[in-house]
């Protein structure tokens, strides 16, 4: 039996992407998945596709920019099932642009997406896992956690933040509750339709040539959930072998 197998797992921004891979991955390796998004026409089908091939998926509108959003969903999850085993911060947005073109509202957006969004996902969750006694978090972060590159100075910056985040909480909670920070290269996603400026959009189209499937990342995800209870796998970088980056 897996590890994974029975375990409640609770995935934000699972309507595409590294989201939509890793709800299909763990759901077929026997977990129950709970999909969150904005998209709520997109998790339905999605569920529907998992539970009609055998697996269990729950489904609820989710905007991680509000805490009262995230922690009803954490919530729901709880009502559903009587715990969550793991919340997979992945939620996440990336309108890349230089500094000098000054968008003001792009760069809000990052950081209430993906340092915001993964705070409120920790605020719902730690509670609840320091009352049973155990859970993971696994939180998205990217290279950009590790090298800042033009036009991406503040997605950068989020990244950096979700690193730093991640293992401050490791540190802090250690015994039972487990924290794995995955840090994915050029992926196949649709976070590239975000970007508005001509240059940035140029240059992400030419770096992602090698990008990889979402898949490769919801593998990572799947080793990290299915080491034992004693084993935390920290932190893991995934990246096309023929990305220099």
């Amino acid at each position: 039996m897996s590890n994974i197998s029975g375990k409640i797992i609770l995935i934000t921004g699972a309507s595409s992407g590294i989201g939509e891979a890793t709800a299909r991955l763990l759901a077929h390796q026997g977990a129950q998945v709970v999909l969150g998004a904005r998209r709520v026409e997109r998790l339905q089908a999605l569920a529907g596709q998992i539970n009609e091939a055998g697996g269990t998926a729950l489904f609820r509108r989710l905007d991680v920019t509000s805490r009262e959003d995230t922690q009803a969903f954490v919530d729901y999850a709880c009502q559903q099932f009587g715990r969550v085993d793991v919340i997979i911060n992945n939620a996440g947005v990336m309108p890349l642009s230089r500094l000098d073109a000054l968008k003001l509202d792009e760069w809000n957006r990052m950081i209430d997406v993906n340092i915001r969004g993964v705070l409120h996902g920790i605020a719902a969750g730690l509670p609840l896992m320091q009352r049973q006694g155990g859970g993971q978090f696994i939180n998205i972060a990217s290279i950009g956690a590790y090298a800042v590159s033009p036009t991406a100075a503040v997605y950068c910056a989020t990244k950096y933040a979700v690193r730093a985040i991640s293992e401050g909480l490791r540190q802090e909670v250690g015994g039972d509750i487990r924290v794995t920070l995955i840090s994915p290269g050029v992926t196949e996603s649709e976070l590239a339709e975000s970007i508005t400026e001509e240059g940035a959009k140029a240059a992400m189209a030419d770096f992602r040539r090698v990008a990889i499937p979402a898949e490769a990342i919801a593998r990572a995800i799947a080793y990290a959930v299915e080491q034992p209870a004693d084993v935390d796998v920290s932190e893991l970088v995934v990246r096309p072998t023929a990305s220099p980056y």
